[in-house]
């Protein structure tokens, strides 16, 4: 059986592919795995670093504006996808998978299409309450399409075959909550607060985490990852304290996540599996000029079903921001219940369960 893989781009489009094909391998001893991406994503060194075919197409994304400007470029991608879909039909030819894996990215738009010109088995699995494009466009004729989240079925034309498997993501062992925080140095028996806007941060959170930092830690522990762009200039900023951790990147974010009792950062669709199949209380932070908005969705999804609390970008470092993240912090009735509505949110098996449904699909004819 050989399964090929297309998206990429971004981590959030790479990884839940990574996921799936890993289990793939543990379940069928034959498996042939592939991937498609671009030159220019994270698949191009992560790919092969991980022991994966790569084969490169070359595509990019439409610009949303409309200026003259844009739409000079955009006719110019309409092309660059014309002759991507070629490559993606001769690749398909050679490749002769039994089944094409889309995850997003700009990559999975020509290969999905070729695939199903070609009447090959597609699933597509979206990581997001808000679809994107390529989903919205090319799911109609797709095998199966498995969504993260039930807020997407709005957007999903097709009906059946549409399945909310959730999204693959990392596993972390929980651990005791006071070793763990030892583990950072931190009071044992604070409540704590872990800050994260992914691995390469995000300078809204960080400036505001900065301008209240005193507000935080005059009764609470903080676990902060700064990422790598803003962390000389933080850490000149912040005094040794037994009741902060600053670093650029947490290496073991296991023990970050059992130390924490509430988690403030963005809302990507990984970030989110990791919160729910935790059972992790959140303060969302969804990030203004993600396309269509989506962090935005993954956030409410949450809300909605009283797992976190969002605060827009712009306001989170107002006095009153603030106040509402301490106060949760410190209500501990208020985050078991929020922490017992996020577990309800979680799919553990997700990439396991997405797994067999690519075997089903591949033995059948």
């Amino acid at each position: 059986m050989k399964v090929l893989f297309a998206g990429g781009g971004t981590g959030g489009h790479l990884y839940p592919a990574v996921a799936m094909a890993g289990e793939l391998e543990k379940l069928v001893s034959d498996i042939g795995i592939s991937f498609a991406g671009t030159a220019g994503g994270i698949e191009a060194n992560e790919v092969p670093r991980l022991g994966f075919q790569l084969h490169l197409i070359p595509v990019r994304g439409l610009k949303r504006g409309r200026s003259l400007t844009d739409l000079v470029v955009n006719i110019s991608v309409l092309i660059d996808f014309a002759v991507a879909l070629l490559r993606a039909v001769a690749l398909i030819h050679h490749e002769s998978p039994d089944v094409v894996v889309g995850t997003g990215g700009f990559v999975s738009a020509p290969l999905l299409l070729a695939a199903q010109l070609l009447r090959k088995k597609t699933l597509i699995q979206e990581q997001n309450a808000f679809p994107g494009v390529t989903t919205k466009l090319l799911s109609t004729l797709a095998s199966e399409v498995h969504l993260s989240f039930e807020d997407a079925r709005a957007f999903i034309v097709k009906k059946k075959s549409v399945f909310v498997s959730g999204n693959p993501a990392r596993f972390f062992e929980h651990k005791d909550s006071s070793a763990a925080r030892v583990c950072f140095g931190l009071y044992e028996e604070r409540p704590t607060l872990l800050v994260f806007g992914g691995s390469r941060g995000a300078r809204s959170i960080n400036n505001a985490v900065l301008q209240r930092l005193n507000d935080i830690t005059v009764s609470a522990n903080l676990v902060w990852q700064t990422g790598a762009l803003d962390f000389e200039r933080i850490k000149m900023q912040v005094a040794p304290s037994p009741y902060v951790w600053v670093g650029p990147y947490i290496e073991d974010m296991g023990s970050a996540y059992s130390a924490a009792d509430l988690v403030l950062c963005r809302a990507g669709a990984s970030t989110i599996a990791e919160l729910t199949n935790l059972g992790k209380p959140s303060v969302l932070v969804p990030y203004p000029y993600a396309t269509g908005d989506h962090q935005r969705y993954n956030a409410r999804a949450l809300v909605n079903n009283g797992a976190a609390i969002m605060i827009d970008d712009d306001i989170l470092s107002e006095q009153r921001s603030v106040t509402a993240v301490l106060e949760l912090l410190h209500d501990q009735e208020k985050l078991k219940k929020m922490g017992v509505a996020s577990g309800k949110l979680a799919y553990p098996e997700a990439a396991r369960q997405l797994a067999l449904r690519i075997i089903g699909l591949g033995y059948k004819h």
